[in-house]
């Protein structure tokens, strides 16, 4: 009798996961994508792949200078 209380839980619990997806607002492919190339045509001067860092001291992904101990 447990068994069956716990794996009728477990579906409850399933069915409302199905339900609440069921009722997000889905969007086309095209929209999506629409929306996406706007976005980085709107961002592409921040984009520091795009254009580069004005000096080496703002990059964080330079090489960190190394301190050798002789």
């Amino acid at each position: 009798m447990d068994v069956m209380s716990s794996s009728l839980q477990q579906q409850r619990i399933v069915v409302e996961q199905l339900r609440r997806e069921a009722s997000i607002d889905r969007q086309t492919i095209s929209e999506s994508c629409a929306k996406m190339m706007k976005y980085i045509t709107e961002h592409e001067q921040e984009d520091y792949l795009l254009t580069g860092f004005t000096s080496q001291k703002v990059n964080p992904f330079r090489e960190k200078s190394s301190c050798t101990v002789l």
